[in-house]
């Protein structure tokens, strides 16, 4: 890696920390999303460098959508415990069970889309003023618009016409009573930055994110996991590939690429090489053109 490329991460890391600073001192009761994916990990890490030595001051938030993998929640737990902060979980299935969501039928269900119910249910619940995510600018179109404050009106809605500007450090998180904001300190990340931070930082993350040896189906151009929660269809055959995953969501909709790479040089030698967004293999952002933004709309992440 070069020296220009060292200073170039540094510049990330040390924006990503002014930001996560702002957020602690200009809001009351700030929280990090965190889904077990690389993003939110590499956020939570950032936080823990910006307070040090102090512990990180943020609660953790996860939705669970009780389709996790199962590898994901283990490592929640362990880096909580670890770390010793608060864990808030929202829960898809008490939102079903409670009869605020239905939930979806047929080959192609998932609850990805219940979980803007259960996260608004959860901010509105433990009086969340900001919600810190781990979305960057580069995965996909809609989150593009995103500003490092994202406004959101007292319906958890996000209108991206009527953002606030952000010029050169100033960061306006003023808001009134019900409303709250989500920030993205990595906006300006791309993938191959989280990588390459990641390996130099040495930063723990899941296992699925390393090729390895699954069962799995081929559907709409991507390898989805067999699981309890995946309905099969007659003509779907179930195969063992070594595969990996470059994003992680609900099992039922998170799809894996063939690769052989089981370490993080090779990760970084194989994302170098790509010329497919890393959703690109998500479902659901699939269904439609506008699938993320008509989600984060209504209040998705």
């Amino acid at each position: 890696m070069s020296k220009y490329y060292l200073n170039y991460l540094d510049e990330l890391e040390s924006e990503a920390i002014y930001i996560l600073r702002e957020v602690w001192a200009q809001f009351e009761n700030p929280v990090i999303l965190f889904s077990g994916g690389k993003d939110s990990i590499l956020v939570t890490h950032l936080a823990k460098k910006a307070f040090y030595p102090s512990k990180i001051p943020f609660a953790l938030m996860h939705v669970d959508t009780g389709h996790n993998f199962p590898e994901t929640i283990q490592f929640r737990n362990d880096l909580v415990k670890k770390l010793d902060v608060k864990l808030i979980v929202g829960s898809v299935q008490k939102s079903i069970d409670q009869g605020r969501v239905a939930e979806e039928r047929g080959k192609n269900a998932t609850r990805n889309s219940l979980q803007i119910t259960t996260l608004l249910d959860a901010i509105e619940e433990n009086k969340i003023d900001c919600a810190i995510g781990g979305g960057r600018r580069d995965e996909e179109k809609a989150r593009a618009k995103e500003r490092f404050f994202s406004h959101r009106d007292d319906f958890g809605q996000w209108d991206p016409k009527n953002q606030r500007p952000e010029l050169w450090n100033i960061l306006n998180g003023k808001h009134f009573e019900g409303e709250h904001f989500r920030a993205f300190p990595i906006s300006n990340w791309t993938e191959m930055d989280v990588w390459n931070y990641i390996k130099r930082e040495n930063i723990s993350i899941p296992s699925l994110y390393f090729a390895h040896e699954r069962e799995v189906v081929f559907r709409s151009n991507s390898w989805i996991p067999v699981s309890d929660y995946l309905n099969l269809e007659e003509s779907e055959q179930i195969e063992k590939k070594k595969i990996r995953f470059r994003t992680l969501g609900d099992i039922t909709i998170t799809g894996g690429i063939e690769s052989q790479a089981d370490n993080l040089d090779k990760i970084v030698q194989e994302v170098s090489a790509m010329r497919k967004t890393e959703r690109g293999d998500r479902s659901d952002d699939k269904r439609s053109e506008t699938a993320m933004e008509d989600r984060k709309k209504q209040g998705y992440f």
